[in-house]
């Protein structure tokens, strides 16, 4: 598959997924690896990466030298919290500058207050961060999340865990068409479908969690879902034959045939 690529670096996969939700850091483990994904993304307020020497770390089973961690500020709902939490990510993990901003609106939708993301937004650009940015699917966000410099927009298909798949491809479609750094659907992804669905549209990446972690076979699904990826960027770098309402085109040709 061509390369995806997010602040000049290239990676194989267009399979993004996310490190929590699962039993224990084994089944962790076992799921990123049947995904194929190399970005792995990882809330700092809820995942242990060094903070809690005492306890197990997610860095002992998903190691940074095989996978590229992508620290996000999933449970921030100010520009400050969100701002703070990936300074700390920095701080753990060296240096590390890739990110995912998600600042919430509230805690029952978990949609995002797209008013404290460009605040943030503004602010770790400037600081040196590069940011992946978690956002509405409207395109007007968008255009002015990727204006302030982030590296990739990363709009909702539908709800953070909500499985509903996307709910309006349309303004995504806008959104591909509009700007330039990768558009990466990022939530409400339920099944295989809906990650092909995305890529067919013309989605640079999928990212996901509960769709695999919450899966009754998540080692399974994570399989499913790296195919489900490739498969519908094959199909969306191939072209769709066009549709056609109410007409019928046979399959084979017309002229030739045997006996005419």
């Amino acid at each position: 598959m061509d390369p995806l690529v997010i602040a000049g670096k290239a990676y194989s996969s267009r399979l993004l997924v996310g490190t929590g939700k699962y039993k224990d850091f084994e089944q962790t483990r076992q799921a990123i690896e049947a995904s194929g994904a190399e970005i792995v993304t990882v809330a700092i307020r809820r995942t242990n990466i060094g903070q809690d020497p005492s306890q197990p770390s997610l860095l002992d089973a998903v190691p940074p030298s095989q996978y590229t961690y992508l620290p996000n500020t999933a449970g921030c709902y100010t520009a400050d919290d969100a701002i703070r939490t990936l300074r700390l990510a920095r701080e753990l993990l060296d240096g590390h500058d890739l990110v995912k901003l998600e600042v919430l609106g509230d805690p029952q939708s978990l949609y995002p207050n797209v008013v404290e993301t460009i605040k943030a937004a503004e602010v770790l650009v400037k600081d040196g961060f590069k940011v992946m940015v978690y956002t509405s699917d409207d395109p007007i966000i968008a255009k002015q999340l990727e204006d302030i410099g982030c590296v990739a927009v990363m709009p909702l298909a539908s709800l953070i865990g909500s499985g509903m798949g996307i709910l309006n491809p349309w303004n995504l479609q806008i959104i591909i068409d509009r700007i330039k750094v990768p558009v990466v659907v990022d939530a409400g992804v339920g099944t295989a479908s809906d990650a092909a669905i995305a890529m067919e549209l013309g989605c640079a990446a999928v990212l996901m969690n509960t769709a695999i972690a919450g899966a009754q076979d998540p080692v399974r699904m994570a399989g499913a879902m790296k195919k489900a990826v490739e498969a519908g960027r094959e199909a969306w770098l191939a072209g769709r034959m066009p549709k056609k309402m109410y007409q019928a085109s046979p399959s084979s040709p017309t002229t030739g045939i045997i006996g005419s």
